[in-house]
């Protein structure tokens, strides 16, 4: 699974955290106030201080550690490709660019695959080191998905998504982004609700692959032949001309078949990344 670092986007932001709402002890000055007793003096402003003949010292932005976990759906609607790459290929690669950006911006970044057994998950850690990790479990998770669907029988059915999101609230921090990639194909009828409860505490991105190919494929069964020449039914539910993510959530479509260098440049300009 080939991935690139490189994107065409203007430079990343100052490595570290990112600011949030309470006062704390980060580096970007909040506002002063007069100084009390236990005050820290080497917080001491010398130009408020001056200003008004009276004490001031300056109080700081909390600075928060930015955690990224990328969801990666890999149930047997996105194996398959009309194109450059199968759907969950395609995801993968996008959520790579996503996760490399992240860290090179001082973030962390976790992952969570979605699929048959259990999903495969990678602690929230920052740098290359933890960026190789999560392309690690995506590999990994990968293979044991290919082989689990070639081993199933063609008439099984897929797990609902909705079901599939239900580990988020305990593997995601608060605050965390959760960037789903899917197809949204057998979403089940709670996942618009699912996300809504997802999204009071943390905060989830919509990442839709498609594959329509030339024309796009009906919905129904198709033959495929392995390079061992086996030959397997694949199940595709078809592809439908507008987006099969719920609304009400950031959300950008990608296309399987596109180069990986407009898959980039779709997302620095849907989400800055």
């Amino acid at each position: 699974m080939a991935v690139e670092r490189e994107l065409t986007a203007p430079p990343a932001a100052i490595p570290g955290g990112f600011l949030s709402k309470r006062r704390g002890s980060g580096q970007e000055i909040a506002d002063t106030r007069e100084y009390v007793a236990g005050d820290d003096i080497r917080h001491l402003d010398r130009g408020s201080t001056a200003r008004t003949g009276v004490l001031h010292i300056r109080r700081f932005q909390e600075e928060r550690d930015r955690v990224s976990f990328l969801v990666l759906d890999l149930r047997p609607s996105m194996l398959w490709g009309t194109g450059r790459a199968f759907r969950s290929v395609a995801a993968a690669e996008a959520l790579a660019l996503i996760g490399w950006r992240a860290v090179e911006e001082g973030g962390r970044v976790g992952l969570v695959t979605l699929g048959a057994g259990g999903p495969e998950i990678v602690g929230a850690r920052g740098r290359t080191r933890g960026m190789l990790g999560v392309i690690g479990g995506m590999v990994r998770a990968h293979r044991a998905a290919l082989h689990a669907a070639m081993a199933s029988g063609e008439d099984e059915e897929e797990p609902e998504l909705a079901a599939q999101l239900l580990s988020l609230e305990r593997i995601a921090p608060r605050g965390a982004e959760v960037l789903i990639a899917s197809g949204f194909d057998s979403s089940g009828s709670g996942l618009a609700a699912r996300l809504g409860e997802l999204a009071q505490k943390r905060h989830p991105f919509l990442l839709e692959v498609a594959d329509r190919g030339p024309g796009g494929l009906p919905e129904g069964r198709y033959p495929v032949r392995l390079r061992s020449g086996v030959v397997r039914m694949l199940r595709v539910s078809g592809s439908s001309p507008g987006p099969a993510a719920p609304e009400g959530f950031p959300h950008v479509m990608i296309e399987a078949a596109a180069p990986l260098e407009q898959t980039a440049r779709q997302l620095y300009a849907a989400w800055g990344r």
